[in-house]
């Protein structure tokens, strides 16, 4: 594995990988801190692609003026040996001055979706996220990047972004991983301590009786987000922030689920905010 820490020197590598003939290129774009989330969309990106570039960049555009950069787990040499381990080609650890000089005064944003779910509470995150994206996606010029699904909002904003600016890549999910107690596998994960992490596991489970509810037949969204307020509700320790049922790609409310919709779910425990979500179909 290759490691890069400039522009320059990315777009050159990739450019070289990306000129072997039938040669596709695959990248997944995380902020470190690598769990086996991460790691299955490696899995997925080498079984599609010849070659699979993943970055470690922790984005300060993304970050609210409260929020947890300064304390976001950074752990550079372990996701090195991790990405290493599981045959990454290259990998790009570039500086937030390498990615943002001085005047930089750039900002991409997907109207309407970005205040959605988590934008509404975090005004300017999305703004971030598609920013930074677009531009790895143009230092990188994949054929084909990896999102996780667990950040649904994320994955629908970018690849509106994408097909908007007629980026040549094809948007790839992986769907969530969690842990055996069902918690899905999250950086933030890290800051609970053993009462707290007990308490989170109530987001997949109320995720899990949404998802009962709908095999029994209930399509209303109005039942269905109270049966999970309700079960959210078992964990006072928990601070629900919201619980929506919408179209995933809109990401607007449906009033039932007579098709493909999203139920999602964003809450506190403690300080540390964690976000859980399940595509069901009535």
């Amino acid at each position: 594995m290759k490691t890069l820490t400039s522009i320059a020197g990315m777009r050159a590598a990739c450019r070289g990988l990306r000129a072997q003939s039938g040669s596709r290129l695959g990248f997944v774009p995380t902020m470190g801190a690598l769990h086996d989330g991460h790691l299955s969309l490696v899995r997925k990106a080498r079984e599609q692609c010849d070659h699979v570039a993943v970055s470690i960049f922790v984005n300060p555009r993304q970050f609210g003026p409260n929020e947890d950069l300064d304390a976001y787990p950074h752990t550079p040499e372990r996701d090195a040996d991790m990405l290493r381990d599981s045959g990454v080609d290259l990998l790009f650890l570039p500086a937030a001055a390498e990615m943002y000089h001085p005047d930089f005064s750039t900002t991409l944003t997907v109207e309407g979706l970005s205040g959605r779910l988590c934008g509404a509470s975090r005004p300017g995150h999305f703004s971030g996220v598609t920013t930074v994206v677009a531009k790895l996606l143009n230092i990188v010029q994949p054929d084909q990047a990896f999102f996780g699904q667990k950040d649904a909002a994320q994955a629908a904003i970018i690849r509106k972004m994408a097909a908007d600016l007629s980026f040549p890549v094809e948007i790839t999910l992986g769907a969530i991983v969690r842990e055996p107690d069902g918690l899905a596998m999250s950086s933030r994960n890290a800051y609970l301590n053993p009462e707290q992490r007990e308490q989170a596991r109530v987001l997949s489970r109320c995720l899990q009786e949404v998802d009962l509810l709908v095999a029994a037949g209930v399509a209303d969204s109005g039942r269905l987000i109270d049966a999970a307020r309700k079960t959210l509700a078992l964990e006072p320790g928990v601070q629900v922030e919201y619980v929506a049922i919408v179209d995933p790609d809109t990401l607007l409310p449906v009033d039932d689920v007579s098709r493909r919709t999203l139920v999602a779910v964003a809450a506190r425990v403690g300080t540390t905010r964690l976000i859980d979500n399940v595509l069901v179909k009535g």
